[in-house]
């Protein structure tokens, strides 16, 4: 699977550490930056690599900032990228499982390295349910405002 990686100066350090996470599994990735842990807007960087996932350039994303929140409200104002704020392993499962979530959200300042390995490794894992769940899925792109 190829893996659309973004995140600003708070999540830096997460993202260099997913790419090793990456590598081990067999996956690869596209880096669409912050390239240093210098003071980057998460915005910049959930934008440019929501774009790589809608143009096929990726399958999914994980996105890292200080709380794993405004990277992930950044990222849902594309229609077709359905992105999770994760803080617990259950919440990262069924994101995928129900909502079919094609965006993991992370926040390093909030989540510590074994959990959000964990979560990834889960969220990488599990697979989309279907049934019942696809009509929803289908709903959230309804809707222009």
């Amino acid at each position: 699977m190829i893996i659309a990686l973004a995140a600003d100066h708070a999540g830096f350090a997460y993202k260099e550490r997913i790419k090793d996470l990456l590598d081990g599994l067999g996956h690869t990735f596209i880096d669409y930056g912050t390239e240093s842990a210098e003071r980057a807007d998460y915005p910049d960087y959930a934008h440019r690599a929501s774009e790589g996932i809608l143009r096929g350039e990726c399958e999914r994303g994980i996105f890292v900032c200080g709380t794993g929140i405004g990277i992930s409200i950044a990222a849902n104002r594309h229609r077709g990228i359905r992105a999770a704020s994760c803080q617990i392993l259950e919440a990262a499962r069924m994101s995928r499982l129900h909502n079919d979530a094609n965006v993991l959200a992370i926040g390093e300042r909030l989540v510590a390295w074994p959990l959000a390995e964990e979560m990834i490794l889960v969220w990488l894992e599990t697979p989309f349910e279907g049934g019942r769940h696809s009509a929803r899925i289908e709903k959230i792109d309804l809707r222009d405002s």
